[in-house]
This record gives C-alpha cells, sequence and structure tokens, in this order.
C-alpha cells in the first residue's frame, strides 16, 4: 500500500514519533493506523512516544560559535531532570543541536527536527533514541542565530549550562562585550530600550499602578503622576540601556556604551525552563486520592 505523506503526519501527531520511525511502522502495518501505533508501543521506541507528553523543564543552555566569531548559536534542549542535564548522551545531543543550528540556520524548530543528525538520521530521529537511552523525556525548545558584519562583535556567557546570552555590539572591544553579556545573565533585562517593551506588559502594569496609587486618596492629577514616576522607573528595571550596570551602580548600561563609543545592536538571554510550567507533586494528596478511590 501507498504510504501518503498525511498518513505519516497524522501518526507523527498521534505518537509524537519521527518521521522515518512512523514511515517505517505504516509500511509495515500496511497502512492500518492502529496497528501501527500498537506496534511502536510495543516497541522500545513506545517508551520515547509515552515519555513525550511528559514535562520537560530541566536541561542545558549550549552556544555554538564560528571559528572566525562571525556568527553565534543558542540553543535551549529540555528534559525532565536536573541528573539527565548532566548526562553525557544529553549533553552530546544538546551540543549537537547548537551546531547544527549554525550551520544551517533553520527557519524553526520543527524544520530543525528534520534536517540530518551528526548521526546521519534526522534530529527528531536522534532524539527519540536519546529518550529511549536516558529513561526522560527530551525536547529541543528555541534557538537564535545572530551574524556580525566587519566592524561588529558578537560575545557570548554561560553561567554554568543553565544561563546564555549573546550579546551583538557595534564598536567596542571583547571586554566590553564581556562585561554586558555577564550584567544580562545577572540581571534579566525584558528588552534592550523601551521602544522594545510589549505593548501588553506595559499596559498590565500601568493598570497595576494607577490601582495602587489611587489606594492614596490622592487627587487624579496626583496619581496620574505617580503612576508615571513609577512607569519610568520600571522601565530603567526591564530595558538593559536603562539599568544601572552590575559593576558600577552609578553609571547606566546606556552610559556604559557611549562611552566606549559603541552600540549594542541586539542580544539573547536564556535560561533553562523559564516559562515553563512545572508540575509539583503532592505524595500525600495523590495517597489520599488513590485511597478514595479504593
Amino acid at each position: 500500500m501507498q504510504i501518503s505523506a498525511a498518513m505519516v503526519k497524522e501518526l507523527r501527531e498521534r505518537t509524537g514519533a519521527g518521521m522515518m520511525e512512523c514511515k517505517k511502522a505504516l509500511s509495515e502495518a500496511n497502512g492500518d493506523m492502529e496497528a501501527a501505533i500498537e506496534a511502536m508501543r510495543k516497541s522500545g521506541q513506545a517508551k520515547a512516544v509515552k515519555k513525550s507528553s511528559r514535562v520537560a523543564a530541566e536541561g542545558q543552555i549550549v552556544v555554538s560559535m564560528s571559528d572566525d566569531g562571525s556568527r553565534a548559536a543558542i540553543v535551549e534542549v529540555n528534559c525532565e531532570t536536573d541528573f539527565v542535564g548532566k548526562d553525557e548522551n544529553f549533553k552530546g545531543f544538546a551540543q549537537d543541536v547548537a551546531a547544527l543550528v549554525l550551520k544551517q540556520a533553520p527557519a524553526d524548530v520543527n524544520a530543525l527536527m528534520a534536517l540530518p543528525s551528526a548521526h546521519g538520521a534526522s534530529l527528531d530521529e536522534a532524539r527519540a533514541e536519546l529518550i529511549s537511552k536516558v529513561g526522560e523525556n527530551v525536547q529541543v525548545r528555541r534557538f537564535d542565530v545572530l551574524n556580525a558584519q566587519a566592524g561588529q562583535l558578537l560575545m557570548h556567557y554561560l553561567h554554568g549550562s543553565r544561563i546564555g546570552v549573546l550579546v551583538h555590539l557595534q564598536g567596542g572591544n571583547a571586554d566590553l562585550a564581556k562585561d554586558l553579556a555577564m550584567h544580562i545573565a545577572a540581571c534579566r533585562p525584558v528588552c534592550l530600550d523601551e521602544s522594545g517593551v510589549p505593548v501588553e506588559l506595559l499596559n498590565k502594569e500601568r493598570d497595576i499602578f494607577k490601582a495602587q496609587a489611587e489606594e492614596s486618596g490622592k487627587p487624579a492629577e496626583i496619581v496620574e503622576k505617580m503612576v508615571e514616576g513609577r512607569i519610568r522607573k520600571y522601565l530603567a528595571e526591564i530595558t538593559l540601556l536603562g539599568q544601572a550596570f552590575v559593576k558600577d551602580q552609578d553609571k547606566t548600561v546606556a552610559a556604559l556604551v557611549k562611552d566606549a563609543n559603541a552600540q549594542v545592536l541586539s542580544f539573547v538571554r536564556y535560561e533553562v525552563g523559564e516559562g515553563i510550567e512545572k508540575k509539583t507533586e503532592n505524595f500525600a494528596e495523590e495517597v489520599m486520592a488513590q485511597a478514595k478511590n479504593v
């Protein structure tokens, strides 16, 4: 029976397995979708399929840079526990992912996972194999690639394997770039300057500040001034150029960069698991729930 791309896509969506595994399973099952799923569950890969639905909020941040320093890639690869995050197999896979991103600059994670891995199979197939080996869900969550032109500088900083930063500078030098990368790692700026602050985030904070200020009972015009003052302070706290430089609190990052006759073009900061909702287990509640169902 002819195995269509639509059939492979459906099986991938239902199992989370790699494209080649799905095509093979469908071929062996003569196109029978349910039989293919059952066969995959019986195989070692079934473990990987089952684990693909579990929350992966640990892992590593990895950076890969070109030999001439003109290109840099940063990736986040997740697993379920810190223990597996330190496993050599997992670390090797994460390094392979970063190298592939640097080399190919894929459009998105889906395109990345379809690329051939260092071992020939697709990266998604390599991921499924790793899941079977380490016994945990493994996910490639995100990546970014920065490119520098003549007169520009790229710098990276890794704080262990949990925080990674890329900085793209016009002018300046390596010492300034390294200081900025370490500052970004420590101070968590949301964006470069005020123009990059998401409107919904700013509106949300403004509403909160207004509600707080109105509790003072002061006149509306005073409340408005209080709100605007808090907004200015908030913007200084979350924008890189507005922040006080971590090594000299009397100087803003904007002033630091200006004094060096440089310009920050962009930056990327990744922290393992940020924004992922982690499931918390309560053993006592779990036992009670089970007891009630006995």
